[in-house]
């Protein structure tokens, strides 16, 4: 199941398309604005003016953790899906677009003709590293699309909290955040969860990959661990920080202050965050080659992962799979059913077309 439709330089593409369509968003909240904005899917209604989305019939076998890899990656798509369980034969699904005649092959097959009727958002591409002539590390590109989504999300909390600053927290950008003190509370609620997948995604580190280098040359990884237990203090201070602003009083000049303060947190966080995961992409995760892992090593590095990963992969899993591209998010889906045990797989990714 691996991806295909490699093109060069399609991650900046789309990156670049995707802050293009933020640019034409109207005044939204922060917490409100995803990825996969920058194109229509079936998850946000068809104004009135519009056709209603073309309806797509799939039959596949539940107990196939492809079944439930080919149905995230369709949510995607501006369609309309109806699932019909079904016996079929090993990764093998059928599948009907509209009055056309049914398509049967494997998830790839059956994706790749769903592409050619609606190719947006791509599900197929693979973002080209400069480091791509070496063989692909299943664990190292967990991790960089780990990053992916976290920086994302860290992008979107410091956003929202510069926002904040900025109204004072006295003025609501709309209704559905409720009062100054809901959309705080809201606040709150997001950056738990984001902290929560920090959290993780180091311990993750700690104890799984970084010992995989340490153990080809001792030391290899101490600066990124003393980075680690340098940004702890932020971290949870932002939590406590955020707690302090909740019991004062909106758009008062303690409250203001305290605003722009949690503002210029999360934003030393962001740029730490980022200096560490560029220091580990570029200087680090290349040398896996070296550690001359075996694929059944790499693969077991994937699934100790998803088990230090709890939170991540199970409450937080939909919340973490919105910080990545359609593709990326699909690909995250391919590396776990790669490398885990078929039950594991399931039940991991039922949690996202549940």
């Amino acid at each position: 199941m691996g991806n295909c439709l490699t093109k060069q330089n399609d991650g900046q593409h789309y990156q670049h398309q995707q802050q293009q369509q933020q640019q034409k968003i109207k005044k939204k909240n922060p917490s409100e604005i995803a990825p996969a904005d920058q194109f229509s899917g079936n998850r946000k209604p068809a104004p009135p003016s519009q056709p209603p989305p073309p309806e797509v019939r799939l039959c596949g076998d539940p107990a196939n953790p492809a079944t439930h890899y080919v149905r995230f990656g369709l949510q995607y798509k501006p369609l309309s899906l109806r699932f019909f369980p079904s016996q079929m034969p090993l990764s093998l699904f059928t599948l009907r677009f509209e009055d056309d005649d049914p398509v049967s092959g494997s998830s790839e097959t059956v994706l790749q003709y769903v592409e050619s009727k609606l190719p947006k958002p791509p599900l197929l591409m693979r973002e080209k590293k400069a480091w791509d002539d070496t063989p692909s590390f299943p664990v190292v590109r967990m991790a960089e699309l780990q990053h992916r989504s976290m920086m994302w999300h860290l992008e979107r909390v410091a956003r929202w909290g510069q926002d904040l600053a900025t109204r004072g927290g006295s003025v609501a950008v709309d209704p559905s955040m409720g009062t100054p003190r809901m959309e705080l509370r809201k606040f709150g609620k997001s950056y738990g969860k984001l902290l929560e997948a920090l959290l993780e995604h180091a311990q993750m580190e700690e104890r799984v990959i970084f010992p995989i280098f340490n153990a080809a040359d001792r030391g290899l990884c101490t600066s990124v661990n003393e980075e680690h237990a340098r940004d702890l203090p932020i971290m949870n201070g932002i939590k406590e920080a955020i707690k302090s602003i909740g019991v004062l009083d909106a758009g008062t000049p303690n409250h203001r202050e305290a605003l722009h303060n949690l503002s210029a947190r999360l934003e030393k966080l962001q740029e730490n965050c980022r200096e560490h995961f560029d220091e580990e992409e570029k200087n680090l995760f290349p040398l896996m080659e070296a550690a001359e892992l075996t694929m059944d090593q790499q693969r077991k590095a994937v699934e100790q992962s998803v088990d230090v990963m709890q939170a991540t992969h199970s409450h937080l899993f939909p919340f973490f799979m919105e910080g990545l591209l359609p593709h990326e998010a699909l690909e995250y889906t391919d590396l776990l059913i790669n490398c885990m045990n078929k039950e594991k797989a399931i039940s991991k990714l039922r949690i996202l077309v549940q």
